[in-house]
């Protein structure tokens, strides 16, 4: 189960997103919580980046269906699988456009060599175009994607067949993610020839809902609504703004005032409010994430088992629960939620217990007054909405037991990049799912492949590894389910992270937001969503 088709976003004239535009026929406005650091979903592992592109302006070979995780058609209309499974050939949609922007005039309509150009790009560090505009693509390498896809070949102008090494049983799925967003060959080719690749990430062209207007980093997104829409029925809103703002509480109060219709990750302090605003609605669902502390292994001390115990076991879960979380948040001790299937319910925490954390402290040879770097997110997000304060509880946890901890931040894009870049000692981070497999945790988070992605522990267990790559290549359901189960024990054993919360996810908007889905996947998609004036 994935991520959902992409979504359109719309734009309008004019700078700031105000009550007129909130009032004008058509328009959604949308309070987001962050700058996307670009428009290429595929070089992102982020919700930001993700409703920013793949959610409004690009499809995918296959897609979520809309507030769920079971997989529909989407730029393929159907699939066909081998016998053994290593073969998949998919049959691309006819009359497919591209979007026709003030930057680009497609000449063609969506075709096979548009898939060629979309997987041989991740596929090829030595593809013109990536040595034109060199980049990474984590997703697609966290779930070994690079070298399991063996080759991609077109067909026809309406086929496409890809080959794998190995089974996997989410390919599908994966392929339903925002790292997949199909893009355009033809524009691609230009961009080469003028030697403006990098614009790709800048100035996206996509065949989704919405089309890409305009860019102001901290302040707004505009997009408008595509007309040539190959599902017209899923187009409802003229205009489509992300208004970007960091702040939750100028968020709620831009929603109350009717600035923006719809936003997202509200505090826990503000949910009363909210709920009594008879102008307001605030569904909610359980959400399909986990907070957690990520342990920098490749650090010393943190090499060492007793270390990371001895932290794992000083962090008082309950009161940060109680004060970070309040009402909406339920006790994590596991990598993935217990709603995922093949979670392991007989996994316990261990005690809190600050008297025994000093004596592994002591016996691991680290001295009182050691201190260790500890990262907070700078935004909100379903898994942690305040890291700040999770940060400045834990750097008191730890300090009893003679650990300091320095609180460090960074502009969203720039926390990211150098998480991945390994240099934090230990970091606020979390997921929400992505496809609804298990792979999409333990192997997209913890998997070895990932320790230069989203694995921000950079732990690498070779006896783990083997579990999660075996169960990733078998589709039969209970053998998976008790190898998954395997590799949840090795990791609460070796406690490369000490998971905090599952929180409930709560999606305020205004009354007038008509059939607008909580996605199970913490994504913000408007393609079938409309407004009342």
């Amino acid at each position: 189960m994935h991520k959902k088709v992409a979504l359109p976003f719309v734009l309008a004239s004019g700078l700031l997103v105000s009550a007129p535009f909130a009032q004008a026929a058509s328009t959604l406005v949308f309070c987001s919580e962050g700058s996307p650091a670009g428009f290429d979903a595929a070089q992102y592992t982020t919700g930001t980046e993700f409703d920013a592109a793949a959610e409004t302006m690009f499809n995918r070979l296959s897609q979520f269906e809309r507030g769920g995780t079971a997989v529909v058609p989407g730029l393929a209309t159907s699939w066909d699988v081998s016998p053994d499974g290593l073969t998949y050939t998919f049959h691309l949609r006819e009359g497919v456009k591209f979007h026709t922007t003030e930057y680009f005039k497609p000449t063609r309509n969506f075709n096979a060599d548009d898939v060629l150009f979309t997987f041989e790009r991740m596929l090829n560090k030595d593809h013109p175009f990536r040595k034109a505009y060199p980049t990474e693509f984590p997703y697609f390498t966290d779930m070994g994607m690079d070298t399991n896809i063996t080759k991609v070949e077109k067909v026809d102008d309406k086929t496409v067949k890809f080959t794998l090494a190995a089974v996997d049983a989410a390919f599908i799925q994966n392929l339903a993610m925002s790292f997949a967003d199909i893009h355009s060959a033809e524009y691609a080719d230009k961009l080469l020839k003028e030697g403006k690749a990098s614009d790709i990430n800048q100035k996206p062209i996509g065949t989704g809902p919405f089309v890409f207007k305009r860019y102001q980093k901290d302040a707004q997104i505009r997009y408008i609504g595509n007309k040539d829409y190959w599902k017209p029925e899923d187009v409802k809103i003229d205009n489509l703004i992300f208004s970007i703002v960091t702040d939750a509480s100028v968020r709620m109060q831009k929603l109350k005032a009717n600035e923006c219709q719809i936003t997202l990750n509200p505090r826990p302090a503000d949910l009363e409010s909210l709920k009594k605003d008879p102008n307001l609605l605030l569904p909610e669902q359980a959400g399909f994430n986990d907070g957690y502390i990520a342990y920098n292994v490749t650090h010393k001390p943190l090499e060492q088992l007793k270390v990371r115990q001895a932290l794992d076991m000083a962090v008082n879960k309950k009161a940060i629960i109680d004060a970070v979380y309040q009402s909406a948040g339920q006790l994590a001790v596991n990598g993935m939620p217990p709603t995922q299937w093949s979670y392991d319910d007989t996994i316990k925490d261990p005690a809190f217990d600050p008297e025994k954390a000093k004596a592994l402290l002591k016996e691991a040879g680290v001295a009182e007054g050691t201190e260790f770097t500890l990262w907070a997110m700078p935004v909100q997000r379903p898994y942690n909405p305040n890291a700040k304060l999770m940060a400045e509880m834990l750097q008191a946890d730890w300090a009893k037991i003679g650990i300091k901890a320095k609180i460090v931040s960074y502009e969203w894009g720039e926390y990211m990049k150098r998480a991945k870049g390994g240099e934090h000692d230990i970091m606020l981070i979390g997921w929400s799912g992505d496809n609804g497999d298990p792979d999409n945790w333990l192997g997209t988070l913890y998997g070895c492949d990932a320790v230069d992605g989203n694995n921000f522990s950079k732990w690498c267990d070779k006896d783990y590894d083997k579990l999660i790559q075996a169960a990733k290549r078998t589709t039969d359901q209970a053998k998976r389910t008790e190898l998954y189960k395997q590799a949840q024990q090795i990791l609460k054993a070796q406690v490369p992270i000490t998971p905090i919360a599952h929180s409930t996810v709560y999606q305020p908007m205004r009354k007038s937001v008509k059939d607008f889905k909580i996605s199970p996947f913490a994504l913000n998609s408007f393609y079938g969503v409309s407004v009342e004036k």
